[in-house]
């Protein structure tokens, strides 16, 4: 018994995800009410036209994925494209595709059901402004505080310690001072005090004119008036020999410097920012340390934690390292396991985020599919002894991030609300209810 049409028609239109299907010439034989709504076109106005002059997808010219299932039989699932609707704005969808057969099993066309991820984008944007700036990414309490504050750091000439354990991201906070202050137009001139020797570090500091030492054929600008009109980043300050220091010292009181070899005062236009990863009030006291530069370098202070202090960054850290590669590499990695996510989680990281950028990358050299197993991780981590367990919104830390949490596993099954649900450990419905009240 064929289906009656009629039936077919109000089972295809109660449904929220759009449809349509295509002959083998491509062309649309039926267009769902849902499939209206998210496109703007009527269905009158998509039936008997190339889907591609329909969806105007970025995928239409050299990868469709309905041609794709024509030409090979295989279903395409849950695709992420963008879509131009009817009055020319993006759409995010996410599609899958499938042959269509008749009663002899031969193929007649094909058919696609797309939906809607706008509401999810306009999240996951909202999110990651709220928790990104520049080329830094926290939703943790300490870091959020100093987001915060930064812009008006930034709008200063003050001097500003950074201080921070190896790895915790403290040149990318002085370069996003830079790129917020009135200076982002001028240089960012960073200098490692702990990679040169004592004679070399003053040259490279301070610069010199010809003939100041044998080897001196010409004039060389130092890295002070490299920075002219910008900014200084003096990073490992805390390995500054104490020669050095007291030049600095005058340096930051007067305004000026001399290079090497030159009696002429040159002003020092540039903001200083210096950086460590010592406690350098203990050097102070150890007589390592001027306490009179101290106090000159940090005017303003910012304390960078540890990530094994701000643990609710990791899957954020993670995923921006995993686009970072994904472009890098060519791959499309689309997630971690829940076990390799898991001992991520528990590691202690004393190289910070470089440490965890690093193990992803490690993952990355051995991954060939599209999920980071533990046996991609370095083997140091594989061997730690983490417990099992699934994330569930009853816990009280996870209501705190409940609407992060959506988005991030609504991402993770590229907006499948079912498997999102079953991920969370909640009703569809209770999911729905949950979008609904974001929107």
């Amino acid at each position: 018994m064929e289906p009656n049409p009629s039936f077919l028609k109000i089972i295809l239109d109660s449904l929220t995800e759009g449809v349509f299907t295509i002959n083998k010439d491509r062309v649309i034989t039926s267009f769902n009410q849902a499939a209206e709504r998210i496109t703007g076109f009527s269905r009158k106005e998509a039936v008997g036209r190339k889907c591609f002059e329909v969806f105007q997808a970025d995928i239409c010219q050299n990868s469709c994925a309905l041609a794709r299932t024509l030409e090979t039989g295989k279903n395409v699932v849950d695709l992420p494209v963008t879509i131009l609707n009817a009055q020319g704005r993006e759409i995010p969808i996410s599609v899958t595709t499938a042959v269509l057969k008749d009663h002899r099993g031969r193929m007649v066309g094909g058919v696609e059901t797309f939906r809607d991820l706008s509401a999810i984008e306009a999240l996951r944007k909202e999110i990651t402004q709220k928790y990104t700036l520049q080329d830094i990414v926290s939703k943790s309490e300490a870091m959020l505080n100093i987001f915060q504050t930064l812009p008006d750091i930034a709008q200063s000439d003050s001097t500003v310690l950074i201080q921070g354990p190896s790895g915790s991201g403290k040149e990318l906070l002085a370069k996003a001072l830079h790129h917020l202050s009135p200076r982002k137009t001028k240089p960012f001139v960073a200098v490692n005090c702990s990679a040169l020797p004592e004679t070399l570090l003053e040259s490279e500091l301070f610069g010199y004119v010809r003939g100041a030492f044998t080897d001196a054929k010409k004039d060389k600008p130092g890295r002070l008036a490299q920075a002219d009109g910008g900014t200084l980043f003096l990073d490992e300050i805390g390995d500054l020999p104490l020669p050095v220091q007291a030049k600095l010292l005058r340096v930051l009181q007067e305004k000026t410097f001399e290079p090497l070899g030159s009696n002429t005062s040159k002003p020092l236009k540039a903001r200083v920012i210096s950086a460590t990863n010592k406690d350098l009030k203990e050097l102070v006291r150890l007589n390592r340390f001027r306490d009179d530069l101290y106090y000159r370098l940090r005017v303003i202070q910012i304390d960078l934690p540890a990530l094994k202090d701000r643990r609710e960054d990791i899957p954020l850290l993670i995923e921006h390292f995993r686009k970072k590669f994904n472009l890098k590499t060519g791959k499309k990695i689309e997630q971690l396991s829940a076990k390799a996510l898991q001992i991520l989680m528990h590691y202690d990281y004393p190289g910070n985020i470089r440490e965890l950028e690093n193990i992803i990358e490690h993952a990355f050299v051995l991954c060939h599919g599209p999920i980071i197993q533990p046996a991609h991780l370095p083997k140091e981590l594989q061997q730690e002894d983490v417990r099992t367990g699934r994330f569930s919104l009853s816990t009280g830390r996870l209501q705190n991030r409940e609407r992060e949490l959506i988005l991030e596993t609504l991402e993770k099954f590229h907006g499948n609300r079912t498997l999102a649900a079953r991920e969370l450990g909640i009703h569809p419905t209770t999911l729905w209810r949950k979008l609904k009240g974001m929107t």
